[in-house]
């Protein structure tokens, strides 16, 4: 199986069980590569270009079976695509979706990163010293919020410390934590492998696992997704990307409605 795989496909497979083999690796020596592979929101002091495309090679170091069930994505779904399209389609389809979930998952976290700036202003503190504490991880333990000597000692003062300590410590507290959060898998980019399969192949027959029965793939597909999007409604803080997987899927069917209006001899 692994011999007939096309050539993109199968380098992307390569690519990601050989960094996950040498995350684990490193993880013993106590280097953290998903750490360093990994993307933050764009504003983060964390943030560095090159994150943008090596975070779609990391997988959690902690759950296996997040890159052994998108590794099954990419090897079923992204292969078929792949051999319909070519490599070099496919390989475009690919990085986009996976940059698109990221725009789109990172939207949100930017504009709160932004909206608190001004309120650490009002305290008299400057950006530029806090996010310099945050990048020598001097404020790391302000994410526990109870821990106030640490403050005191990074000369973090408050304007109000009467009325306004507690709401400008958790402002701090939130501040630190986006600048830290950061995200990582090739699931948004799967996601639109997965959302660009079912609108070229509705009513492919798929057979589930459990129970072992066949359904059309628009049902499958579209049911997982409408549950990804309900999850990024109510379930915001799970430590899963929700809002990158529905990013993925929408790039991923926006190219393929795009592609189908210029080329109507082939519906690919």
């Amino acid at each position: 199986m692994f011999r007939n795989l096309p050539p993109v496909t199968k380098n992307l497979l390569l690519l990601n069980v050989t960094l996950y083999i040498v995350m684990l690796v490193l993880a013993n020596q106590k280097i953290y590569l998903d750490n360093i592979l990994s993307t933050h929101y764009f504003n983060s002091v964390f943030f560095e270009p090159y994150q943008m495309i090596t975070h779609m090679f990391m997988h959690s170091k902690e759950d296996f079976f997040h890159i052994l069930f998108n590794m099954l994505i990419l090897v079923m779904f992204g292969g078929h695509l792949e051999r319909v399209w070519g490599a070099k389609k496919f390989f475009i389809f690919y990085f986009a979706c996976g940059i698109g979930a990221l725009v789109l998952y990172n939207s949100i976290g930017v504009w709160q990163i932004m909206e608190l700036k001004p309120i650490l202003e009002a305290t008299g503190n400057s950006i530029g010293d806090i996010d310099y504490l945050i990048r020598e991880d001097k404020l790391f333990l302000t994410r526990a919020a109870s821990d106030f000597n640490v403050l005191v000692e990074s000369n973090i003062h408050f304007g109000n410390l009467n009325s306004g300590i507690l709401s400008e410590m958790s402002a701090l507290k939130k501040y630190v934590g986006l600048n830290y959060s950061s995200m990582l898998g090739a699931s948004g980019a799967l996601f639109g492998v997965l959302a660009g399969f079912g609108v070229l192949f509705p009513n492919t027959q798929l057979m589930l696992l459990f129970p072992p029965i066949p359904i059309k793939a628009k049902y499958l597909i579209g049911g997982y997704l409408a549950f990804e999007v309900y999850n990024s409604l109510t379930q915001p803080h799970d430590q899963v990307a929700h809002l990158a997987h529905v990013g993925g899927a929408i790039v991923g069917i926006i190219f393929i409605l795009v592609w189908r209006k210029r080329d109507r001899k082939n519906f690919w």
